[in-house]
């Protein structure tokens, strides 16, 4: 059985932009990896260089962050399970937004990663918190569904099939595979189509 998620409470960082894809997150050229290890360095490769050390994920007030609060469609584009990945190797745990694209939101559940949704002005006033009070602890609650970031709080929703996963840990499908790897053999045996077992 997965860790139960019930909260998250860490450092803040904003990600300020909409349709925020995963070829950005993660650029293709480090999609040639046999393991996620290293992933988190290059997050937002291609971003960072481009704003020679003013991206977020390069300026020292946000490093050891684990909570992201972006915009709308995040995780858009290709299908790449790397970009949760690289998130994670960088410390994301949690990640608030208007809205996910729908693989990345299930390629980040698998992970344990939340991500929860709110509206435009929630998500920005978060992001300014994050921005104002960069050393302000955060919290992602997914027992109350709110959010804060000092004194500020503000509500946010989440699937609630996710909810119930995270909460109950019971996320990592592939985990309770191979924990029940001793159950899965006996039922094999009594299935009289799987003469093999």
């Amino acid at each position: 059985m997965s860790s139960e998620i019930k909260q998250v409470s860490g450092k803040g960082i904003a990600l300020r932009g909409n349709d925020i894809d995963t070829d950005r997150i993660i650029p293709a050229r480090f999609l040639k990896c046999v393991t996620f290890d290293g992933l988190g360095e290059e997050v937002f490769a291609d971003d960072r260089q481009q704003t020679k050390g003013s991206h977020p994920f390069d300026q020292a007030q946000f490093q050891g962050a684990n909570i992201l609060a972006v915009n709308n469609n995040f995780g858009c584009g290709s299908s790449r399970e790397h970009a949760p990945q690289a998130l994670l190797k960088w410390g994301i745990e949690a990640i608030v937004g208007e809205s996910f694209a729908e693989i990345f939101f299930g390629n980040c559940l698998a992970n344990g990663v939340p991500c929860l949704t709110t509206d435009q002005a929630t998500v920005e006033a978060f992001q300014a918190q994050m921005e104002a009070n960069p050393t302000a602890t955060s919290t992602v609650n997914l027992e109350t569904l709110e959010i804060s970031c000092g004194d500020w709080t503000g509500k946010v929703s989440l699937d609630e099939g996710a909810r119930q996963a995270l909460l109950g840990g019971t996320w990592d499908s592939c985990g309770q595979l191979v924990a029940g790897k001793e159950e899965i053999a006996v039922t094999a045996k009594n299935l009289p189509y799987l003469a093999w077992a």
